[in-house]
């Protein structure tokens, strides 16, 4: 460069800047994209919909609760159908509200892990 004449060098240096100035913000763009992208993936992994069926089925059947045949065909169909461990206790006996009814749900799939106290007059 020391050939050139202090206006080429002032246009050579300039293309240098914009050339560094496009490889910085692509970067910034792809590592923004990857960002959105796992964000958006951990949202659509969260089972909402299968918690609120299997919590339905639960809550349904609090008049069973001391039945542990329910309790394990709830277990098993869980397992099967979404491959994710459910299992429930009623804990109105341990200390709960007078005339309440408690219970503890549990759900785990492996990815996500869900935990209620629910609680019922």
């Amino acid at each position: 460069m020391a050939r050139l004449n202090d206006d080429a060098q002032w246009i050579v240096l300039m293309g240098f800047l914009v050339s560094f100035s496009f490889f910085f913000l692509a970067l910034v763009i792809n590592q923004s994209t990857v960002v959105g992208q796992t964000t958006a993936e951990s949202v659509i992994e969260f089972p909402k919909n299968d918690i609120r069926d299997v919590r339905d089925v639960i809550v349904r059947n609090t008049t069973l609760s001391g039945n542990t045949i329910v309790n394990r065909d709830i277990t098993a169909i869980s397992m099967s159908r979404k491959g994710a461990v459910v299992y429930y206790e009623d804990t109105t006996a341990t200390g709960c509200y007078p005339n309440y009814t408690c219970m503890q749900i549990h759900y785990k799939n492996g990815v996500t892990e869900y935990n209620e106290n629910w609680v019922s007059p």
